[in-house]
């Protein structure tokens, strides 16, 4: 069961589902003025595009994930398919 585990961990891919756009960022950060938000709108703007916002986003976040997943977190979502 850890190879198992070990395995799914490291092969994780992290996705985004949804139609995330230029537009739905823009919308979504509506009233928020903090500098954060205001940089990664100008940046999306001048791309005119979210995609490579929502790579980049995913691939630094499978590490932080992996690490979160615990072999207990994993071995406890194994064992509940296992037994439905």
């Amino acid at each position: 069961m850890n190879r198992l585990i070990e395995y799914l961990r490291q092969n994780m891919m992290i996705d985004f589902q949804g139609d995330l756009s230029v537009a739905k960022v823009r919308e979504l950060l509506a009233g928020d003025d903090s500098r954060d938000a205001k940089n990664l709108l100008a940046k999306l703007v001048a791309e005119r595009k979210v995609e490579d916002f929502i790579l980049v986003l995913a691939d630094c976040l499978a590490e932080p994930v992996q690490q979160a997943l615990t072999d207990e977190v994993m071995r406890e979502q194994i064992r509940m398919y296992a037994e439905s």
